[in-house]
Parts: C-alpha cells; sequence; structure tokens
C-alpha cells in the first residue's frame, strides 16, 4: 500500500458530557493514542497537557490503534465517528510488591483497617475489643485505644483527620483522637444493637466534622452531635437490620437494609425522601461515585509527599478545598449511588432524582459483599464470594472485565488513588493487586497466615494495609 492510499477517518473529539471539541479531524486509521493525545492537547490549548484516554462513541478504548475499535464496534467509516477524552490522573501509584511490616498486637481478627484522609495515621478494628493506632513513619504500634466492650465492628475517619469513630458490637460508638489514642468526648449510646456502620458529614458542608450518622441492627440510623456527645436525629422506616449508611454531599443519607431496600433521607431534618426497590434479598453494601472525595476532603492526592503531613489552613481554607475537589468529581450531573446484595445483583441509581435504577448490574453467582466506586467515578468494582471481581463503568453500569485470581471468597477491595489499580483481600489468605486497563493480575501478595478481611490503600498511594483472621495488620509497599 503507498502512502497515498492510507485508510483515513473523520473524527470527532467531545468530552464526557458531550460538548464538541474543535471540528471533525482527519486521521489514518492506524492512528495510536499517544499520536490522539498530541492532537486532542493541541485543541485544547492547555499549558500543560494531561495524559487522555480515548473511547469511540463513548463506548471502546483505544488501546493500540482507532482501527481495533472501529472493527470492534463496526462502525461506518464514511462518517464522523465520536471519539470521547478522559482526562486521567496526572500522577500515578505504583503497585505494592511486597510485605515491609507484620504487625502485631491484636489478640482477635483485625475486623477493619483505614487509613486517615492524607494517608499519616493508620487505624484498626479488631475483635478483641480495642481500636489500634500504627504509627507509619516506623510501622509500629503507636496507641491502643481501650473503651469498647465488645467486637469493634467498624471505623470511620473524619474528613479532616482529626477523629475516629468506632462502632462495636454492644451497640456503643467511641471517638478517639489519633495524636494521643485517648477518647474524645463520652461514648455515644442510644443504639438497642450492634452498630452496622458509621459516616461523617462531609467536609464541604460543615469543616468543623460534627455531625456523625450511624446504623444498627436494631433497624434505625441515627445522627450524633460529637461536640455535646449527644443524639440529634433518630429515622426509622427500614424494617429489619441497616447495613449501610453513606452521607452524600448533597446533603442526603442513604441507607441500605436487610428488608431489600434502599432509603434516601434529607440529613438536616431527617425526612426520608425516597425508598428504592428493586433488589429480591438483603441489600449488603453501598457505594457513592463521590465517596473517595468525601473520604479525603481537602486533601488531593496528586500533591502527596512521601511523608504524609496533616493538612494545615483554616477551617474556611479546607472547606473550599474540600468543596472544589467535590464540585471536580461529580461535574454537573448529582452524585450516583451503586447497591450489592444477597441476590448476587448490583443496581446503579440516580437517587437525588428518580427511584427507578439506571441500570440493574446481574452477572456474579454468589452474594455481592462489596462495591467500590474508583476515585475518579467512573469505573465501579464490586467483590463477591463468587471468588471474582467484576469491573462496571460507573455511569451507566455496563459490564466490562471480570477479575479472576482468588481461590476463596472476596471480601473488600480498595482502589488506589489514580484510579488504575485495585488491590483485593480474600479468603484464600492472599492480597492480589489488578491492573485495571489490562484486566490482569499486576502483584500475588501472599503472606497472610489465614483469611484477609480487611484492605485499605492509603490515599498518598504510598501503602496498602491488611487485616484479618490471622491477628496481624500488615503494610504493604514498593
Amino acid at each position: 500500500m503507498t502512502s497515498e492510499d492510507v485508510e483515513r477517518l473523520l473524527i470527532q473529539f467531545q468530552d464526557e458530557e458531550g460538548e464538541v471539541l474543535g471540528s471533525p479531524f482527519d486521521v489514518p486509521l492506524d492512528i495510536s493514542p499517544d499520536k490522539l493525545q498530541l492532537v486532542c492537547n493541541a485543541l485544547l490549548q492547555k499549558d500543560e497537557p494531561v495524559p487522555l484516554a480515548f473511547f469511540v462513541r463513548g463506548e471502546a478504548e483505544v488501546v493500540s490503534s482507532l482501527r481495533l475499535c472501529v472493527q470492534a464496534l463496526g462502525v461506518e467509516t464514511e462518517q464522523v465517528v465520536p471519539v470521547v477524552y478522559q482526562p486521567q490522573a496526572v500522577f500515578r501509584v505504583r503497585a505494592v510488591a511486597r510485605c515491609t511490616s507484620t504487625l502485631q498486637g491484636h489478640t482477635e481478627a483485625v475486623i477493619s483497617t483505614a487509613f486517615s484522609p492524607t494517608g499519616k495515621y493508620l487505624a484498626s478494628g479488631s475483635g478483641d475489643t480495642t481500636v489500634r493506632f500504627w504509627d507509619l513513619t516506623t510501622e509500629t504500634p503507636h496507641h491502643t485505644a481501650r473503651g469498647h466492650t465488645h467486637w469493634v465492628l467498624c471505623i470511620t475517619w473524619s474528613p479532616d483527620g482529626k477523629k475516629l469513630a468506632s462502632g462495636c458490637k454492644n451497640s456503643q460508638i467511641c471517638l478517639w483522637d489519633p495524636v494521643t489514642g485517648k477518647q474524645i468526648g463520652k461514648t455515644l449510646t442510644g443504639h438497642s444493637k450492634w452498630i452496622t456502620w458509621l459516616s461523617w458529614e462531609p467536609l464541604h458542608l460543615n469543616p468543623e466534622c460534627r455531625y456523625l450518622a450511624s446504623s444498627s441492627k436494631d433497624g434505625s440510623i441515627r445522627v450524633w452531635d460529637t461536640v455535646l456527645g449527644r443524639c440529634e436525629k433518630i429515622m426509622t422506616g427500614h424494617t429489619q437490620s441497616v447495613t449501610c449508611v453513606k452521607w452524600g454531599g448533597d446533603g442526603l443519607l442513604y441507607t441500605s437494609s436487610q428488608d431489600r431496600t434502599v432509603k434516601v433521607w434529607r440529613a438536616k431534618d431527617g425526612v426520608q425522601c425516597r425508598t428504592l426497590q428493586g433488589h429480591a434479598h438483603w441489600v449488603n453494601t453501598l457505594a457513592l461515585s463521590t465517596d473517595y472525595v468525601l473520604r479525603t476532603g481537602a486533601f488531593e492526592p496528586a500533591t502527596a509527599t512521601v511523608n504524609p503531613q496533616d493538612l494545615t489552613g483554616s477551617l474556611e481554607e479546607l472547606k473550599e478545598m474540600a468543596l472544589q475537589r467535590y464540585n471536580k468529581v461529580r461535574s454537573s450531573a448529582p452524585e450516583r449511588l451503586v447497591s450489592g446484595s444477597d441476590d448476587f445483583t448490583l443496581f446503579l441509581w440516580n437517587p437525588a432524582e428518580d427511584k427507578k435504577p439506571l441500570a440493574r448490574m446481574t452477572g456474579h453467582s454468589a452474594l455481592v459483599n462489596e462495591v467500590l466506586f474508583s476515585p475518579d467515578g467512573r469505573l465501579l468494582a464490586s467483590a463477591s464470594f463468587d471468588k471474582s471481581i467484576k469491573v462496571w463503568d460507573g455511569r451507566t453500569g455496563k459490564y466490562l472485565i471480570s477479575l479472576r485470581g482468588h481461590v476463596g471468597s472476596v471480601y473488600q477491595v480498595a482502589w488506589s488513588a489514580d484510579s488504575r489499580l485495585l488491590v483485593s483481600g480474600s479468603s484464600d489468605s492472599t492480597l492480589k493487586v489488578w491492573d485495571i486497563k489490562t484486566g490482569k493480575l499486576n502483584m500475588d501478595l501472599p503472606g497472610h497466615a489465614d483469611e484477609v478481611y480487611a484492605v485499605d490503600w492509603s490515599p498518598d498511594g504510598q501503602r496498602v494495609a491488611s487485616g484479618g483472621k490471622d491477628k496481624c495488620l500488615r503494610i504493604w509497599r514498593r
């Protein structure tokens, strides 16, 4: 073939919202993503070119050349083909590859583990009734927080990173200071059965991080004023155990329950707005497309240093930073919610506007244990007892890939801050790091002596922490 008759194609660049960029552009069919990036960044005229990913018609990603996508989708080459460009994270998180520390101290299984919003502190909750804080610079035990009288089932950091809330099987909630390891205020009591989930009010709504929502096996949701140490609101309406509560960035609370429904509440006055129905069995878990940005508050992972620091600045500055980050992830549409259930399915909802689901996602052959949106909100991952993790399109709910390799139930997953990698913990005692673009296993991390219940990837991208039945907390690094 001579250079004159190279197959060419007219493409029209557009962003995720459908805004067109420039006029249709004539390109050879064999153009690579790198060349598309040069063209697109030239049209965008940004000072700093950003890494981009390209999707023909918004469906098939251009990985090696445009031709393969066009063939796969059977696109007419006579017409102008829309190509959607997506800005990717400017920074890259490297996959963790080795266990740098095994932290002993808990005398029962580690049930939950969580990094603070900047990645400076690590906390874990265990069946031995304690919450432990770990010093990450030396990777040694720091404080043991005693106060609960039963298994610590869930822990959650406030988005400013100054407080940790923990809920136990004895229906008590305690607040802890990570610097001293001491309890803040008095124990919050009121629920009549164990605490299933805790969620703080987002930083951009209240920079003081004053209010905390809790859900319980007793079927109610409570909102606590952590400064006065009292219960502000009680929301009842679920007829069975409430399994999860999420405090959204637009002032709504979302709850899932074993009564097979998801309910939406107005946080300021506790009024029930909607009931989302569709699941045929218990709803186990919820995820918001804005979860990651709400969790990290004013901290931007792109600016992370090797030694994580607490955020400095006035409450107003922190609030403004958190609001900017939230609006960037949320963009023009309201936040999306996904629910995972014992009926093996997931539903994608637009809960602020509609009680009908956007999509019903099927494919798992056992119950769905956890769902999680990627930090940029474009993908979502679901972990299941069928030993697989499935990745779906975060906007449409379309199935993308299955990550297979675990030989036991997958309990928990965590995304890296750049949305390119995913780590999963399983009852087969291993952690696995997956490369999302290729759908392949990046790292296999054996080391635990028994089932891995909890896993978290620090927002600064430096470490992964995991805990489980062998009572040890393990820290994994590059």
